[in-house]
């Protein structure tokens, strides 16, 4: 994508008109030269920012792709690390990169049912939440609260919204509104929105699960004009036993 050894735009095409699961068994082989992997700088900020809270003991790479965040892990974690994903062709790719460590180990598995009980200190996940409805977010931080140890961390970055003077502001609002259209008239639906994760939201579904959570500001982006930051570090710490209604 953009570049000669990114997808084309036929194959971003193929994928886009495929679900989620076979899309991204598609784009596995390229996917690291597309805009969709997690830069490298705000992998390497979550990884400083974390880095006090812990040292952590295992850690889980929820929705790991290829493997990006499991990286962050294996620096703040003394004991095993886990990548979990629902696509095959993505998880092939990350065993292909890190197949050289003994500590890392690859699952195949949907975020909304995680296949595993109470076994992380550190949860992070990276790019991956446009993926989901709203609807599906206590059921989503439920599955993670339930996988953790107490006083496990649950840690994600969150991107401040463009401004409506932003050309980004409109073209992330022009693609939800084609995906949309999409997922009305073609079966199965590919859930990718990026205007659907608002922080007030997720704050107090993380709160209703069961965590309490922390803001952190990620000072290499800098902050916007109200003074407010440009990407900040969520990080949600069990507390209570999962609540519901």
């Amino acid at each position: 994508m953009f570049t000669p050894d990114g997808p084309t735009l036929r194959e971003l095409a193929v994928q886009a008109l495929s679900s989620v699961e076979h899309g991204y068994d598609l784009l596995a082989p390229k996917f690291d030269r597309t805009p969709f992997r997690t830069p490298d700088a705000i992998l390497d900020s979550v990884a400083r920012a974390l880095a006090p809270l812990g040292p952590f003991g295992s850690g889980l790479d929820l929705c790991c792709g290829t493997g990006a965040g499991v990286g962050v892990l294996c620096g703040l974690c003394q004991q095993d690390v886990t990548g979990v994903d629902i696509s095959a062709g993505m998880l092939a790719v990350a065993r292909e990169r890190h197949g050289g460590s003994s500590r890392v180990s690859w699952v195949r598995g949907d975020a909304r049912a995680l296949p595993f009980g109470p076994a992380f200190d550190l949860v992070v996940s990276f790019g991956a939440f446009g993926h989901f409805l709203p609807r599906e977010l206590p059921g989503l931080f439920a599955g993670v609260h339930s996988v953790l140890r107490p006083g496990g961390r649950f840690a994600f970055p969150v991107a401040a919204p463009a401004p409506p003077s932003s050309p980004w502001y409109w073209a992330l609002l022009g693609f939800d509104a084609v995906m949309r259209v999409r997922n009305a008239v073609r079966r199965p639906a590919f859930v990718m929105y990026y205007r659907t994760f608002r922080l007030g939201e997720v704050r107090r579904e993380l709160e209703r699960a069961g965590f309490a959570v922390e803001l952190h500001a990620l000072p290499e982006f800098g902050r916007r004009r109200d003074g407010s930051p440009r990407c900040r570090m969520v990080v949600a710490t069990r507390t209570t036993a999962t609540t519901t209604g």
